[in-house]
């Protein structure tokens, strides 16, 4: 077991956990496994959170504070940013696109989506989150009968939890006004932003603020805060490696514990589920798709003319290769480098600077995954998200894409930050954790070509790209 790759690891974690709820829904053990295993993916759920919110503090500060000098940055910084920005709303607007075209949380069986929709508002109760399309089903006497059949609330404590919700929804609405959200975004108390739920916006926004406000003193003096910065984002990131080698264990128990919650002792709403997740799947996958075949060729055509559609995807294949195998940015960043330099003919001065920003910038594919997973969470839970609502998840996951670090499973913490944003239940990432990795590695494909096309498009501005059509093997070697 100890020579398997963790993501082999995880896969079996996984597939053991749907065994198990699919055996414990059939023999009647949901509360068995309600009890005495789900806990554990509590306990892991809990681990993420924990994690997450000091990582992209951290994440964020340090990946604006290592842009360098403003002074020095110039023109090419600038353009580098704004091309970054802009292939990251697009991806997100994409994905937004897709997931209400499509609606894949709405084609599975609504009366599991009732029962979803039912433990959605307790839980919102419990938490004091206001229901976000303003309709209350525990208000419906039939529903409060049925929300006593899938949970352990007596009906006195149901109706608490719906006037409670309803009353904070009535105090949050009745004196807001237009620019709140502006208002929102800006914390009085860094710290207490720290501490509650769905404020992460406002905790980005310092860490923004705090880097660039580095990058404007002294290097003397901003140079150990830097260190400093870097140094306990490496700390963060190594708990997450920490927690991740006991992932396998923890996503078969919450894997098992959600999927026995949403089944119940009837067998065929698994299935249900997973018709969903292949929905899910596939408007993942047809938006990640468009992004490297469509969208990136696209933008490289309207500003670099010179390098062709296939020679374009020619010259990166290896470092495509590599992405899609290990769905780490940062691990083939020296093979973009190089297929960048010596097939794309991209100035060393451009991908020196360019795509080291864009492993940590730019993560198109995961902002684009997160927009899917979001609704299509909500969908599945009868959630009904409204533009304004789907504009914070497009807003949060481009600003927590910063912070994204370019390892594997980031995304995942990244995920757990745009559900919180959005007050929904970050517990929901173990619905689509079983067809996360094949997902991860395509999304990490989609990072490294974007990374690609954004070095090209300023290596041509600046007058820095010397592009000839060749075959790459000749220039690199994948067994390398």
């Amino acid at each position: 077991m100890k020579k398997l790759a963790l993501h082999w690891k995880i896969i079996i974690g996984l597939i053991l956990g749907i065994v198990w709820a699919l055996l414990s829904s059939s023999l009647g053990w949901s509360q068995f496994t309600i009890d005495w295993i789900a806990p554990f993916g509590t306990i892991f759920i809990n681990l993420l959170k924990m994690i997450a919110v000091p990582l992209v503090l951290f994440s964020v500060i340090s990946g604006v504070a290592n842009i360098g000098d403003p002074s020095s940055l110039g023109r090419m910084g600038g353009k580098t940013l704004l091309a970054y920005l802009i292939t990251t709303v697009l991806a997100v607007s994409i994905g937004l696109t897709l997931v209400n075209i499509i609606k894949p949380g709405a084609l599975i069986d609504e009366e599991s989506r009732i029962d979803n929709r039912i433990s959605y508002e307790i839980w919102a109760g419990k938490q004091g989150y206001e229901i976000k399309d303003g309709i209350n089903y525990l208000e419906d006497p039939k529903f409060v009968e049925r929300a006593q059949r899938i949970t352990d609330l007596s009906k006195s404590e149901l109706e608490d939890v719906a006037v409670t919700e309803k009353m904070k929804t009535a105090n949050q609405t009745k004196d807001a006004g237009p620019l709140q959200p502006l208002v929102d975004l800006v914390p009085q108390n860094f710290f207490k932003s720290l501490g509650e739920n769905g404020l992460m916006l406002q905790i980005i926004f310092f860490a923004l603020f705090f880097g660039i406000c580095l990058l404007f003193i002294p290097n003397e003096t901003s140079q150990p805060v830097t260190k400093i910065v870097d140094s306990i984002m490496e700390v963060f990131l190594k708990m997450v490696d920490f927690v991740m080698q006991a992932a396998p264990f923890f996503v078969f128990a919450l894997l098992a514990g959600v999927v026995s919650k949403m089944a119940g002792d009837d067998v065929g709403k698994v299935y249900e589920i997973f018709k969903g997740l292949s929905w899910y799947s596939l408007t993942v996958v047809i938006g990640l798709l468009l992004m490297i075949f469509v969208v990136y060729p696209l933008i490289l055509k309207l500003f670099v003319k010179k390098i062709p559609y296939a020679g374009f995807f020619k010259a990166i294949s290896p470092a495509q290769t590599l992405a899609f195998s290990t769905s780490s940015s940062a691990a083939t960043l020296p093979v973009t480098m190089e297929c960048v330099e010596e097939n794309l003919g991209v100035d060393k001065k451009i991908t020196s600077f360019v795509l080291p920003i864009g492993a940590t910038v730019n993560m198109d594919g995961t902002c684009l995954y997160q927009a899917v997973a979001v609704v299509f969470l909500a969908q599945l839970h009868m959630i009904d998200l409204t533009l304004g609502q789907q504009m914070v998840i497009v807003l949060t996951a481009t600003l927590a894409s910063i912070g994204s670090a370019a390892v594997p499973s980031a995304g995942l913490v990244m995920l757990i930050i745009v559900l919180d944003s959005v007050g929904l239940n970050p517990a929901w990432i173990a619905i689509i954790f079983p067809v996360d990795r094949i997902l991860d590695m395509i999304r990490t494909v989609v990072n490294v070509t974007g990374d690609a096309t954004v070095s090209s498009i300023i290596a041509k501005g600046e007058g820095m790209l010397h592009y000839q059509e060749h075959d790459p093997s000749e220039t690199f070697d994948l067994d390398s």
